[in-house]
């Protein structure tokens, strides 16, 4: 049987971890993300609200609707 060699375990230092980990990300946060223009956001926003007002009176006037035709049915009874 041969010699059996290991590797030095190398011991973590969490606080070091830590410490590189917030610079590593705060880096690429800042040079390698592709941040959108607030020109870009505004738009997004106002779609997303001319969307949501649009979807909720489409809800509003289906359950007015089911509302209506609940009352009518329960009238018979």
């Amino acid at each position: 049987m041969g010699v059996r060699i290991s590797l030095p375990v190398q011991e973590s230092n969490s606080t070091m971890n830590l410490k590189s980990f917030v610079l590593e990300s705060y880096d690429e946060m800042k040079n390698k993300v592709t941040w959108p223009k607030f020109s870009f956001l505004q738009n997004s926003a106002v779609l997303v609200l001319v969307a949501s007002l649009i979807f909720a009176l489409f809800i509003g006037v289906v359950d007015l609707g089911f509302e209506n035709i609940m009352t009518w049915f329960y009238d018979l009874f």
